[in-house]
């Protein structure tokens, strides 16, 4: 226990170091005087794709109760309870300078509370966005973004993820996902249905990427930062 818990330690302190590295950063912040949107629905800045994909499933009677239902699954809330316990969470008092720049987002793209934001430690750059009914929606970032994005990028890739949220693809696509998971499994036709769903699932992935990388824009409000972060993801 006594190992476990000094490993814990260690993860922790390199966290730390991590994170004030980036909060004292070497490189500043340009100041882009903003325009705030007032009453911004996430169907003002959706992909053409992502919006039509979303008004065929909307139209269904019940199924916006249905999906939501079952996003809050127990593999979600177990999840949940893996990322809040081995994250750093950002707020006023801690990594401030950041808190601020995700208060900021939230603000422009209409989230109300804004999500929670947590900081793990992770040598991939990566990010990701989680919603379980019933509380705070939550965005984690990996330290690896940390060091590889200046603030403005960073700031690009918390809009990104709070895109997903503003659009609820993570109710969308998880019942996408099932119903075309369903359709391989149906005997006969199934496999016939189901190369069409997937293909048309592909694409309207894609779609929602791109939706959120106007989430990105729409927050940073200068191409040259969004583009940068886009550059630097992709290695």
């Amino acid at each position: 226990m006594r190992r476990a818990a000094a490993m814990r330690l260690g993860t922790h302190k390199r966290m730390a170091q991590t994170c004030r590295a980036q909060g004292e950063g070497s490189t500043q912040r340009r100041t882009i005087r903003k325009t705030l949107t007032r009453k911004l629905s996430g169907d003002d800045f959706r992909h053409p794709l992502d919006q039509q994909n979303t008004a065929l499933l909307r139209a269904l009677p019940g199924f916006s109760t249905l999906a939501r239902a079952a996003v809050g699954s127990v593999a979600e809330q177990a999840m949940l309870l893996e990322n809040v316990g081995s994250c750093v969470r950002v707020g006023e008092t801690q990594l401030p300078k950041m808190h601020r720049m995700h208060t900021e987002a939230a603000d422009i793209l209409g989230l109300d509370p804004a999500p929670e934001l947590y900081v793990r430690q992770d040598p991939q750059p990566n990010a990701y966005t989680l919603a379980v009914s019933g509380r705070t929606p939550f965005v984690v970032i990996h330290t690896a973004l940390l060091e590889l994005l200046d603030m403005n990028e960073l700031q690009a890739v918390l809009a990104h993820e709070m895109g997903h949220l503003k659009c609820d693809h993570g109710v969308w696509l998880s019942m996408a996902l099932a119903m075309a998971d369903g359709a391989t499994r149906m005997p006969g036709l199934g496999g016939l249905l189901a190369t069409p769903m997937q293909d048309g699932l592909l694409r309207w992935l894609r779609a929602a990427e791109l939706t959120c990388d106007r989430a990105a824009l729409l927050v940073v409000q200068d191409p040259k930062v969004v583009v940068s972060a886009l550059m630097k993801l992709a290695g």
